[in-house]
């Protein structure tokens, strides 16, 4: 039996996985149906760069070892799309910003966890600039266009990620998250993205935007592949100074759906969030109470959180932070990018501490909330996909950031209109959120 690499490109990773272990297709023949409508689909701007030698090398590879009956691991030969934020040895790595900055002569952390699992690396996906965006613009390789909403935009800044994979160019992808990097575009593409634990994946070779927040993200078609994709990704990494060392593994899938704890983001026009979107909130929620069987979700307030004025902390700090790690590659930035930098320079010592703090003040207060819940419930985003070239909604990032200001994993999964449905949990849940994410889906129809 045969399945076409045209259809398995477009399939969820379980499928793909199964496809290539009984022999339905061969890696060369899919990383080449990708490659094929990489090269089709060149209007999107999703690559900044394509390997076509080197993946088919790679996918001609694992297809000699699965003949010999020694599959590399559980990845032997699935294509994957890599953000041009992460070092994969003998590829640029441009962080959206002008010029070449030479060939990276070692993958990242989470790439070589990927490479020895026998990843094929297709190349590498566009960014907004710097990674400080949330619509996928990029003044210098131009705009990422959204395959599902073609009048909308991305999503961002992982925006090239989240359209290779909704295009049928890649089976997943590695994208980076600081204040909901993969689950904007994820959402905005008809994806599923997670967010894991803050130090759950190294970040090691990862360019950082705010090493404080930076995560390695997850950009899939289903929250099964997520699961799939994490136990490759994880574990503790010397070479970083934020890993996470976990004294006990992640807490396991173990939650009982109708005893959970569940708060539901209650105050949604308070925190600016369109009508359009609550309503599509309240209706999914209707849809999901069943899971929750007696233990019916409690409406949450979280305006006191301030979640909007931490982010603007955590993006003076961002700013900072990409001024020092970058300043030699930012001859040439936009006007846009240098004007928010200089902002940066303006500042004092006192009022970056002032910030830290602030962070810190977030950490505890969302500490709290998970003493009486297990999991939050909210939108994805504020608003719906804005029309592609429009200005950047100020607020895009307020829901996403609740969780990442805060070091909590958070998955969100696709709703019709390029919205989403986001799932938080307590640090280390990270697989209690996938389950629970999986039933929901099933029960809610995302369309995941």
């Amino acid at each position: 039996m045969t399945a076409s690499p045209d259809a398995l490109r477009q399939a969820p990773l379980y499928r793909v996985l199964h496809a290539l272990a009984k022999g339905e297709t061969s890696s060369e023949a899919l990383t080449g149906a990708c490659l094929a409508a990489i090269a089709r689909d060149g209007h999107l701007n999703a690559w900044t760069w394509v390997d076509a030698a080197g993946a088919l090398a790679a996918a001609r590879a694992s297809d000699d070892r699965r003949a010999e009956g020694k599959p590399l691991g559980r990845l032997d030969g699935v294509p994957i799309a890599v953000n041009d934020n992460f070092n994969v040895a003998g590829m640029p790595t441009s962080l959206g910003l002008p010029g070449h900055p030479g060939l990276a002569d070692e993958d990242a952390h989470a790439v070589r966890r990927l490479r020895g699992a026998g990843a094929v690396f297709l190349g590498k996906t566009n960014i907004d600039e710097a990674a400080f965006g949330t619509v996928g613009r990029n003044p210098h390789h131009g705009d990422v266009r959204n395959p599902l909403h073609p009048d909308r935009a991305a999503g961002g800044a992982s925006a090239g990620a989240a359209a290779a994979v909704a295009a049928g160019h890649a089976i997943a992808a590695l994208g980076s998250d600081t204040l909901g990097a993969v689950r904007i575009p994820a959402a905005f593409c008809g994806l599923v993205a997670h967010k894991p634990t803050f130090g759950e994946i190294s970040c090691r070779g990862m360019a950082p935007a705010l090493r404080r927040l930076d995560c390695v993200g997850l950009v899939t078609r289903t929250v099964q592949d997520a699961g799939l994709l994490l136990p490759v990704l994880t574990g503790y990494d010397a070479g970083d100074p934020r890993s996470r060392k976990r004294r006990v593994p992640l807490a396991p899938p173990d939650w009982v759906p109708g005893e959970l704890k569940a708060g539901v983001v209650a105050d949604l026009s308070v925190l600016g969030v369109d009508a359009s979107v609550a309503e599509s909130f309240s209706a999914v929620m209707a849809r999901v109470a069943p899971v929750f069987g007696s233990a019916l979700p409690v409406a949450l307030e979280v305006a006191p959180l301030e979640v909007a004025a931490t982010r603007r902390a955590a993006l003076l700090l961002m700013e900072a932070e990409i001024l020092a790690a970058h300043e030699t590659r930012l001859d040439g930035a936009s006007t846009r990018l240098r004007w928010l930098l200089d902002f940066a320079k303006r500042k004092t010592a006192a009022d970056f501490a002032r910030a830290d703090l602030r962070l810190d003040q977030h950490v505890v207060r969302v500490r709290r909330l998970f003493e009486q819940f297990d999991v939050l419930l909210l939108p994805t985003t504020a608003a719906p996909p804005p029309a592609y070239g429009a200005d950047e909604p100020a607020n895009l990032a307020d829901l996403t950031a609740l969780a990442s200001l805060a070091g909590c994993p958070a998955l969100s999964l696709p709703l019709p209109g390029g919205l989403g449905l986001q799932l938080v949990g307590a640090p280390g849940s990270d697989l209690r959120l996938l389950e629970l994410a999986g039933v929901i889906a099933a029960v809610a129809d995302t369309g995941e």
